[in-house]
Order: structure tokens, then sequence, then C-alpha cells
């Protein structure tokens, strides 16, 4: 099983498999932690993700579902986010260490870098409940299985055609109301929620690659550079943020202007990057775009 539908299977079958399918591989990285406890649940939390944006494309026709579902996976991810958000801090850092302007701003960000890093460390230590809290996760994810097992869908072709179209439509709509908002302002809030609409959009691509995978393939890759791209600016928002909680990660006052220097050139620098790529992305009306993917559907299914 892949992470996509088939538009010649009954829609009901597919959907409940791609789910289980995410489940079952969250729920067995986090009992046998093959790579260790923190990969385990860096990979569980990217099942999540997956989960999160198949059930939204179906949300017009399991309203119900989709609201409490999203709302356990949600939880779940964070309920094991502490240590992974302390480890994305010290990526980004040295994410933004190789694009230091000066000799000097890459001084201050060794510093940064090793206070991270120590900090993660610590965090990892302290966080004694872990294993408390990946079995409560363990326990999610069997309630999960359990009200997946529960919905079903119309299987009809034009049936699971409308649905996708609808799906599809509602996507790229919130995504144009979250790129309208960043055009005109730089809140970091405003393009953490283009991140999360254009990485919807990405997993939907996946969804439906069998329906066109040439152009479903060459889209998913722009949207994968549009999502990274929002990662890193989110990650420095939350730097920025840890600093002014805790100033004594940037070290002295001169360290901290290096610091800070560094982040807000690249956070600008990532800003008009991001919108440049949004454009690209989300070229298409919404309306024309959904009754396109509808239209694949149909003829793929035949």
């Amino acid at each position: 099983m892949t992470y996509a539908f088939d538009p010649a299977h009954p829609f009901t079958e597919d959907f409940r498999a791609i789910a289980a399918e995410q489940i079952g591989c969250a729920l067995a990285v986090l009992e046998e932690q093959p790579a260790g406890m923190h990969e385990a649940i860096h990979d569980a939390r990217k099942n999540f993700k997956r989960l999160r944006a198949l059930y939204r494309l179906v949300a017009c026709d399991a309203a119900l579902f989709q609201k409490q579902e999203n709302a356990r996976i949600r939880e779940m991810a964070r309920n094991l986010s502490i240590v992974r958000d302390a480890a994305a801090l010290v990526e980004n850092a040295n994410y933004l260490r190789a694009h230091a302007a000066s000799e000097e701003q890459q001084v201050a960000l060794d510093k940064v870098c090793a206070i991270l890093a120590i900090r993660r460390d610590r965090i990892a230590a302290e966080e004694t409940d872990l294993e408390r809290k990946i079995c409560v996760t363990i326990a999610g994810c069997e309630a999960a299985l359990a009200a997946l097992a529960r919905v079903s869908f119309h299987d009809g072709r034009r049936k699971s055609a409308a649905r996708l179209e609808k799906g599809w439509r509602r996507t790229l709509k919130r995504a144009a109301r979250a790129r309208s908002a960043c055009e005109t302002g730089t809140d970091a809030v405003l393009f953490h929620e283009l991140r999360k609409r254009a990485q919807d959009y990405r997993m939907h691509l996946a969804l439906l690659r069998e329906v066109w995978p040439s152009a479903m393939q060459a889209k998913r890759s722009d949207t994968k550079e549009l999502v990274d791209l929002l990662g890193h600016l989110n990650d420095l928002s939350t730097l920025t943020s840890l600093i002014d909680e805790e100033p004594e990660i940037a070290g002295d006052s001169q360290n901290q202007t290096h610091l800070l220097s560094a982040v807000i050139a690249r956070q600008e620098e990532l800003r008009q990057e991001a919108l440049q790529r949004a454009q690209a992305v989300f070229f298409d009306a919404p309306e024309r775009e959904s009754r396109t993917v509808g239209l694949l559907w149909l003829e793929a299914g035949r």
C-alpha cells in the first residue's frame, strides 16, 4: 500500500487502507523504535501529519469523523512534541549558520548551536515520562483504528469525484486566504498558516498522484520546496521567541546582536522567496483546478 488513492478501487476500502497504513506505521515505530526513541517520535509525527491531511480531504462527507479524529491525532502529536521541538531548534540554528553573512555572525551562531544542543540534551534527559507518553499515544492509535473501521463513504465514481473535487477546492481556498494574508503582513503566524495549507496541498497531491502522475509529481516537488522554506521561516520565529524568553541562549549582548542580525536578514529573504514560490504553486484558481481534479478522477476510473 502507498499513500495514494487508486481510482479503480472502492473509495471506502482505499480510504481505510491508506489511513490504517499510516496509523500502523506510527504504532510499529513507537513500539519497536528501531533507530531510537527520538527518531521514532519524529517518524510517528510525520505519519500523523499525513493522516490529518487525508481526513481533511474528505471532511465534506465525514465532518464529524474528521473533527473528532483531527482532535485526537493533533493531541497525540502534541503529546510527543517537546523533545522534537528542542531538536528542531538545533537543526534550524545550524541552517542559519550555513547562511551567515560575516565571520562575526558565524562565531555567534557557533555558540548558539552549542548552547541549543546542550538545551536539547537536557530537555531529553528531564523528559522522564516520555515512555508513558508513548504508551498513551499507542493507545490513541488503537482508538483511531477502531474509529476508522466505522467510517464509510458512497463508493460511486461520480460521488467520489465530487467529494474529492470539493475537498480540493476547500484546500486551495484556504491556501489562497493564507497567501493573501502574507502579502499584506509579516507576522510569523500568517506564514505558519500558509505553511500548514501548503503542507495539506502537498499531501493531497500525493494522495491523487495516480490520476496524473507526471503533473502531480512536478507539483509535489514545487510544493515541498515551499513547505521546507516556510518551515525554516517558522523555526526562525520560534528561535527568536525563545531568545526573548531565555536571552542567555544567545550569549552576551554582542553575540545577541550578531544573532538577531542574521535572523532578521534571513527572515526577510525567506518571506520574499516564499511569496514568489506560493504564487507559482497556487497559480490556478481553486474552482478551475478542483474541477480538473474531479474530471481526472472520473477519467482514471474508467
